[in-house]
This record gives C-alpha cells, structure tokens and sequence, in this order.
C-alpha cells in the first residue's frame, strides 16, 4: 500500500504558531441557529485579526444527551446539530427563519433533508454521489441511528436478538421498512460534510489550520461497536466484559470510569490496523492536525472489571500502540498527529511518542506544584510541544488560581513576578513566549473569564460542555492585542 498524502503540505509544527481553543457548541447562537455557518466564518476571521493560524476544537461527532463530544456514537458522522441552518435556507431547502422560529433545529434539519431528497438537479446529484462515495460507513450508521429512533433510543444491546446480533435478513428488512427514515440520517450527514468543507476551505484560505481531536475510545451505544463486535471486549449479548478509565489522578481520588468498551487488540492487528486506519482517515479528511486523546492508552490502558463501582479496581494492560502507530506511518505520508500525553505518564508511553515524534502537550496549571523535574514547568518545555495555559478539562485560568491555597498562590506569583490581577494575562504571554511551537489558549482565558465558563470537569456527567459566548462579551480591541502579543513572540506570518 503507498503512502497516501498527508492532510496538509506544510507540517503545522514546522513553524511557531499560535492557536486557540474553542468548540463550534461555544458559538454564539450555535444552540439555536448551527455553528458551521457565518458564524463560524467570523471567527475564523477574529482568529486571523489576532494573529492565530490554528482552530483547536473538540471531536465533532454525533452526541448523547450528556452532550459529551467524547462519547462518539460514529467515527465518521458529524453532528447535525451544527448544521448552520441559515445555509440551509439559501439552498432553498428551508423557509426563512421568522417561519420556522418555533420549530427545534433537529426538526428543521428532517425538513431540509425531505427538501432535498424531493428534488432534482445538482445538489441532488452531489448528495447522490455523497452517498456513494462514503458507502464504507454511511450506510451502517444511518441503519443504526434509523433503527434507534425506532427502538425509542434503547441502546442496541437491547433490541432484538436479530436486530442487535445483525442478522443479515433482520437487517435487510429494517433498510426496506425504514429506507425513509435512512435517507433523511444520510442527508444530514451530506449537509454537514457539504458545510464543514466550505468551513475548512475559508479557513485554510487564511492560514488558518483545523486542529481535530479523536477519542481514544468510542461510546458503547455507538455503530462502531454495534458493527464491530469482534473488535471489542464485550460478552455474547454485546455488553463489555471491561471497560476503559484511568487510575486515581489530579482531578478525582477515585478515577475516572468513563465506561467506554475496550479494545481486542490482538483482532486489531490480525486485520492490519483497518479500522484505526479508517478512523484516522476519515479525521485527516477533516482537520491539518489531530490530537490522538489519551495517548498513553496506545501504550498501555486501564481495564476496569465491568460493573465496578469506581476505577479504582483497574489494572494496566499492555496495548498495541507500537505496531499501530507504524501502519499508520506507512499508510499516511504526513502523520500529523499530537499526542496527548497527560496523566499518568510512564516512560514507555514517552518512548511511544518519541520513537514516532510526536509532539506532547505542556499545560502550564500543572508546573506550579514545586517538584522537581516537572515536565509542565514552564522552564521545562521543550519546542516539539503544544503548549496550554489550560485545557477543555481543566478550570479556567483565573477559576484555577481563585481556587488555590494561599501559599500556591505564592508560588505562582513568585513565578511569574506578578500580582494576583496580573496572573492571567501574565500565564497567557509566557505560553505565547515559551519554547513550545504551538501555544494554544482557550478563549475563556482570553477573555479572562471564572469558573462559570469552565467547559467540563472529568468525572461528572452534569452541566458540562454547555459554555457559550457572545460576541459582546469579546473586547473590540483584544484581536488587536493577541495580534501584537503572537507577533512579538514569533508566531505571526
């Protein structure tokens, strides 16, 4: 198999750039109207005003109810509920939004998609071929999601024998008897792969690099697994014999126990890595660069005994990563790929990352705890980095600081020779400065904002991924002054 090129010419790290991190659900109005439209364009446009090329956001696949962009139901499918529905009424597949101002956006999506499976002509055509071309996984997952609705949401280990064991003529019947319901799952999947490349296209015209996120794990209620069986550790009724987490950490005594199946590595590689190989693909059609989320479990992951109450009765088990990572070095020219490199890191996981040089992730909240040595101190990054003031996991910046000792809050101004007023502004300018090629900020440290603007905390499932802002709260002349700042440092054209 030879090589296939890369998702980008110009390796994104090949010079000091500056980035910020934000969801397209953080948009201002994104909840209403969709978050891939004009709105989307506009920040883009904010992002090249201060001297950003690089757009971190998280993993855009279809979500549950926790809303959680990290319990991916597809490897391949968007949310709909991006879809910019303004868009939509240009194409004339939607009345104007006055008429439709009561309607749900879900319920404005169905709409468009009967519009367009009524009609004829190109765009017709272009959804035709969409279609086709990605057959490989829109098919199964249009049938999974059509069969759900069907079902009242039930997770699939709960359908019927023959619906959740994929029996062929069950399965045959249920394309036959819900081929409406389908068609309406695959248009909105073409209108989201039809937006976000008209996205990706306005920002990369600008300099402007897409930097993708890929859970390490899928949601057990999720096509992949519910076509993958063997692929899985999971029992002959589909449920996971051991699920993924990770040990006691920073941010809570009793794990984490995200609940995600895990992988059959062995089967993994006995295919030749064809399903990662396909995810990964299908990523690098979206995005310059792609950050791989909990890296270290290519190395070795948690196993957690299914049914236990925490993750703390978990053991490590040696996963594939080695063998994984260089298939995908031989199948991809460029491997534009960040490992995320948090946590309990050991030094097998950093010989995985730097045996295929990777950059890791340096998140200065992490480098005030006094200890020698700590790879997140600012005077210990080094450049093949993706340097953070903070992460979508962490506090806000001034939240963090808030909640600090006393005699932490010292250190911290001991370090960056500040006082407490200044501790945000100065933690976004030595990030910007350090050695790191990329520098990353979330916009809620940008704008400086509290623990009310936190966007999630691991281990919860309440009142995460829900922060918004408008475009009023953005001072009219911080572009201006982010601009100056990345230019000072090095990270402008």
């Amino acid at each position: 198999m030879s090589p296939q090129r890369g998702p980008t010419a110009e390796p994104v790290l090949g010079r000091r750039r500056a980035g910020v991190l934000l969801h397209p659900t953080s948009l201002p109005g994104a909840a209403r109207d969709g978050a891939l439209g004009d709105v989307a364009r506009h920040f883009v446009d904010w992002l090249v005003a201060g001297g950003f090329s690089v757009w971190q956001l998280l993993p855009l696949g279809p979500v549950g109810p926790d809303r959680s962009p990290y319990f991916a139901r597809s490897n391949h499918a968007g949310n709909p509920g991006l879809l910019d529905l303004a868009a939509l009424e240009r194409a004339g597949l939607l009345p104007s939004a006055r008429e439709r101002a009561h309607v749900p956006h879900a319920g404005c999506v169905a709409q468009a998609a009967a519009a367009l499976l009524a009609s004829r002509g190109a765009a017709r055509e272009a959804y035709d071929a969409f279609v086709a071309a990605e057959r490989d996984w829109l098919g199964d997952y249009a049938l999974f999601t059509a069969i759900q609705a069907r079902e009242s949401g039930r997770p699939w280990w709960e359908w019927s024998v023959s619906a959740r064991d994929r029996d062929a003529s069950a399965l045959a019947g249920a394309r036959r008897t819900l081929a409406a319901e389908i068609e309406c799952v695959q248009a909105g999947q073409f209108f989201f792969h039809s937006q976000w490349r008209e996205l990706r296209a306005h920002a990369n015209a600008q300099g402007v690099k897409l930097f993708g996120d890929i859970p390490i794990y899928v949601a057990p209620d999720s096509v992949e697994v519910w076509a993958n069986r063997a692929l899985f550790q999971l029992d002959a009724a589909g449920l996971p014999t051991a699920v993924a987490g990770v040990p006691p950490d920073f941010f809570s005594a009793d794990g984490q126990l995200w609940g995600n199946p895990l992988y059959r590595w062995e089967e993994h590689e006995r295919t030749g890595f064809a399903w990662w190989l396909g995810r990964l693909r299908a990523q690098f059609a979206l995005y310059d660069l792609l950050r791989i989320d909990h890296f270290r479990g290519l190395e070795a992951y948690w196993s957690v005994p299914a049914g236990a109450a925490t993750a703390k009765t978990g053991r490590w088990v040696v996963a594939h990563g080695e063998a994984l990572l260089s298939r995908a070095r031989e199948a991809f020219a460029a491997l534009a790929v960040v490992a995320e490199d948090l946590g309990v890191i050991t030094p097998e996981v950093e010989r995985l990352r730097d045996g295929f040089a990777l950059p890791g992730m340096r998140v200065l909240q992490f480098g005030f705890d006094g200890t020698a040595g700590n790879v997140h101190a600012l005077h210990e990054w080094t450049a093949n980095a993706v340097g953070y003031t903070g992460t979508h996991d962490n506090d806000t910046t001034a939240g963090w600081f808030a909640s600090l000792r006393d005699d932490e809050k010292h250190r911290v101004r001991e370090y960056l020779d500040c006082a407490d007023a200044q501790v945000v502004a100065q933690m976004v300018r030595v990030v910007t400065a350090s050695v790191a090629r990329l520098s990353v900020v979330p916009l809620q440290d940008l704008l400086g904002l509290g623990s009310t603007a936190r966007m999630n905390l691991p281990g919860t499932t309440e009142s995460n991924w829900a922060w918004g802002f408008e475009w009023s709260d953005v001072p009219p002349d911080l572009a201006e002054r982010c601009r100056r700042r990345n230019a000072t440092y090095g990270r402008c054209d």
